[in-house]
């Protein structure tokens, strides 16, 4: 079956800061809040990295036009 993906995008609308963990959740389909409650802990964890991961795919991704 052939399933056409579409590109990653930043929602800003729903997202709290720079809209990343609302574009993820919108791209797996799922609550934005448990995607954000795995970067809290992948933060915590992770000594910074998640951090500095998450600047760059905001920085970068496109945003999601507006409805």
């Amino acid at each position: 079956m052939l399933t056409v993906r579409r590109p990653f995008r930043l929602d800003k609308t729903n997202g709290k800061i720079m809209g990343v963990c609302a574009g993820i959740a919108a791209w797996f389909n799922i609550e934005a809040i448990w995607v954000r409650l795995a970067f809290v802990a992948a933060a915590l964890f992770g000594f910074g990295a998640p951090v500095l991961a998450y600047l760059i795919i905001g920085l970068v991704a496109d945003r999601r036009a507006a409805l």
